[in-house]
């Protein structure tokens, strides 16, 4: 079943490029102009920077969010001192840096965590630590299938099937082949379910996973081939995405298939990095809306990377969480009296966050108490046109059995779309 949460010509057929544009006047916090001076409040956020692929661009959102939140008040006077680390993609180093984060630096909670392994690692010590972790850039199942983490950007499952759900009533897809990563809980997750919503209607669906240590896309793509599928679903980092991209094309096979990917290479670096081959071929799931919308938030989001971001920072979806993540934080924990704010009241004050809307969202956000948790499960696609991205798909909901329990706890929760 689709539901769509925006619709209009105008969107649907909006073609946008990636040139920057002046911004307004970023606001955030209390938004009063006077720096805050208060005693700190240690915010987390673990990521994976260093490795296969560099996935921080979450982390550096929620920093240029906080620079602004400290210039303009804190959080009534406190300012936000944000301390973010590295897991440089290996499960160990993970687990070092949050339990450093969570019982050395005693952090209030996580904002803005993006990465490939700490999830899986770490959700068990974020919920005996009794720490919320509002992350930015989930990739792992566990992600989703905690009690103490929650995200803004929905990951790679969602993302994945949205982008062959679309392919299926756009494309007339029979057989979508999706090319992920070893981690158990990322590319069998996302993959899996890739292959199980295939299977449900009555088409095929097949995976090739890669290690992203060797990352030896040539077997890769000779293994995709040989699935003899009509659709390849590109589901990797960017920079890897890019790698099996560039291999597909050396081989002459482009043409041969219908090309789609989940959410990475929506960035508005990508097109000049893969250059104009791919123009009108590749089709991308987007987990939020344009990264060129004229919202309230779309706007602000490029105004905070403006002012107080830096002009390398990358300018892609999961900056978009990141900022959504951390202005959600920060609106919740405005509530709270200054001098009481620990871990303890930071925790309620996210799982009673209700509710929340945003232009960068195709539906609400929400926490609650549940024990797992996904309020972003509706997605867009995007095409390569021209050195940019063109609209093709509203927002729609995804179509997976995987999401009944988030829908009955959104129910339960009276969330509104």
């Amino acid at each position: 079943m689709s539901k769509h949460y925006l619709t209009g010509a105008a969107v649907i057929g909006a073609l946008f490029f990636m040139a920057g544009t002046a911004s307004a006047a970023a606001t955030c916090g209390l938004n009063n102009g006077k720096k805050a001076t208060g005693e700190p409040i240690k915010v987390g956020a673990v990521i994976g920077q260093t490795g296969p692929d560099d996935f921080s661009s979450a982390s550096k959102a929620a920093q240029a969010y906080f620079n602004c939140v400290n210039e303009n008040g804190g959080i009534n006077g406190r300012p936000i001192n944000y301390l973010v680390k590295d897991d440089q993609w290996n499960p160990e180093t993970a687990a070092q840096v949050a339990t450093k984060l969570v019982k050395d630096e005693k952090v209030v909670a996580l904002v803005g965590s993006a990465s490939f392994v700490e999830m899986g690692v770490n959700a068990k010590l974020y919920e005996q630590e009794g720490v919320m972790s509002m992350a930015s850039g989930c990739a792992v199942a566990e992600c989703f299938e905690s009690k103490n983490i929650v995200s803004t950007n929905e990951g790679p499952m969602p993302s994945s099937v949205g982008a062959a759900q679309w392919a299926v009533a756009n494309l007339q897809s029979k057989h979508v082949t999706c090319i992920g990563l070893t981690i158990p809980t990322v590319g069998q997750y996302s993959c899996g379910w890739t292959e199980k919503y295939m299977t449900s209607k009555g088409l095929k669906g097949s995976s090739v996973l890669i290690d992203p240590s060797t990352a030896d896309m040539n077997s890769a793509f000779l293994e995709a081939v040989a699935n003899s599928p009509d659709t390849i679903l590109v589901n990797l980092p960017a920079g890897m995405a890019a790698a099996f991209l560039s291999v597909a094309l050396q081989s002459g096979q482009r043409d041969s298939f219908k090309w789609i990917s989940s959410t990475p290479l929506y960035d508005r670096d990508v097109p000049a990095l893969l250059g104009d081959a791919w123009s009108g071929v590749m089709y991308v799931n987007t987990e939020l809306t344009p990264i060129d919308g004229t919202g309230p938030d779309a706007n602000n989001w490029r105004a905070i990377l403006d002012q107080y971001g830096a002009k390398s920072d990358p300018r892609d979806t999961f900056s978009q969480a990141g900022y959504l993540s951390a202005r959600f934080f920060t609106d919740a924990i405005l509530k709270l009296d200054p001098g009481k704010i620990n871990r303890a009241t930071v925790t309620d004050a996210i799982r009673a966050i209700k509710n929340e809307k945003s232009d960068l969202l195709c539906g609400p956000y929400y926490v609650g108490d549940g024990d797992r948790h996904m309020p972003n499960h509706a997605n867009m696609m995007v095409q390569f046109v021209n050195g940019g991205y063109k609209v093709v798909g509203p927002c729609t909901d995804v179509d997976s059995a995987y999401l009944e329990p988030y829908r009955a706890q959104e129910k339960a929760l009276g969330i509104t779309n």
